[in-house]
């Protein structure tokens, strides 16, 4: 690998979903209603955790914590794209690009270890309820959200710098609406064998992991509930992650779907549209789908925004 950025980058350029031109109200239309749902939705779940009394156990802490790195998720590619389009302008600027690559890896990984944790506390719950609150204590459950954060937070930073020691070659163009760090590194023309060797290491380790956690945990949970002998016993036990599995599966399911499927796509746009049900779509329904079949969190947001609980 090169030392060092020898072309004197300044700036890439992005190219959004689409370039056609007549397509550009529409879509700053269409993610300004998103990222408006989606901080509206995000931030009534963490302040009703904070204020209300009856949230303050382990489940919504967990919660408040994803819904809260859900917000910063969405704030660190829509705006931008927002932006350009509004200004109909591409361009950002290398220092701006690191950044936010650094923060999407930041909030994305922060996502899945923070559903892993989470899904521990319902195998905790479901499968050893009498011993819940002596494991899922205040200190722990601090503890696996500050691990989760210093985790990835150097994660990222490690992935920042091995990118910015790389060399680009013209056209700076990035066929997305953020700066995607596969992307990036496509663009460079320096060595990035150990960029590859650093991403599937992370890949594995922290994408692997995290899920094998969760279908461990979940694979307990059933094995637990099946064991329950009245139908309304087994309800109760699975509906207390429902909600959790629900957004389990919709995240992975559209994150491996486009990565997957962006090895076989002729079109560099298409995958840039894909990926915005995992960065864009996912973040905004999290809050509906918590609060669909919840009723204390329901009944804290109608107390939050003074109706009758």
């Amino acid at each position: 690998m090169q030392p060092g950025n020898e072309t004197e980058i300044s700036e890439f350029y992005l190219l959004g979903i689409s370039e056609e031109p007549e397509l550009q109200p529409f879509l700053f239309g269409l993610f300004l209603s998103m990222y408006l749902v989606t901080l509206t939705g995000n931030l009534l779940i963490t302040l009703a955790t904070i204020f209300d009394a009856h949230l303050h156990t382990t489940m919504y802490f967990f919660l408040s914590n994803l819904s809260f790195v859900d917000i910063c998720l969405s704030s660190t590619t829509i705006p931008k794209m927002l932006a350009n389009i509004q200004l109909q302008r591409r361009v950002i600027t290398y220092a701006g690009c690191l950044t936010q690559m650094y923060f999407f890896i930041l909030f994305i990984g922060l996502d899945d270890i923070l559903l892993t944790v989470m899904a521990y506390d319902r195998f905790v719950a479901i499968c050893h309820p009498l011993l819940y609150t002596v494991i899922m204590n205040p200190q722990l459950c601090v503890l696996l959200v500050l691990g989760s954060w210093i985790i990835i937070v150097l994660s990222a930073l490690l992935q920042s710098l091995l990118v910015s020691r790389l060399s680009f070659c013209a056209p700076l163009e990035i066929p997305h609406f953020f700066c995607e760090y596969n992307q990036m590194v496509q663009l460079a023309c320096s060595d990035t064998f150990l960029n590859d060797i650093v991403m599937y290491f992370v890949t594995v380790l922290l994408g692997g992991g995290p899920f094998i956690g969760i279908v461990f945990s979940y694979s307990k949970i059933v094995s637990s509930i099946h064991v329950i002998s009245s139908a309304l016993g087994k309800y109760k036990a699975f509906s207390t992650c429902a909600s959790h599995l629900s957004v389990v599966f919709l995240f992975y399911c559209t994150s491996i779907g486009v990565y997957m499927s962006s090895f076989s796509m002729s079109s560099a746009h298409t995958s840039a549209q894909a990926s915005v049900m995992y960065t864009v779509v996912t973040p905004m329904l999290n809050p509906f789908i918590y609060s669909l079949r919840n009723k204390e969190l329901k009944g804290a947001l109608k107390r939050l925004l003074g109706g009758k609980a």
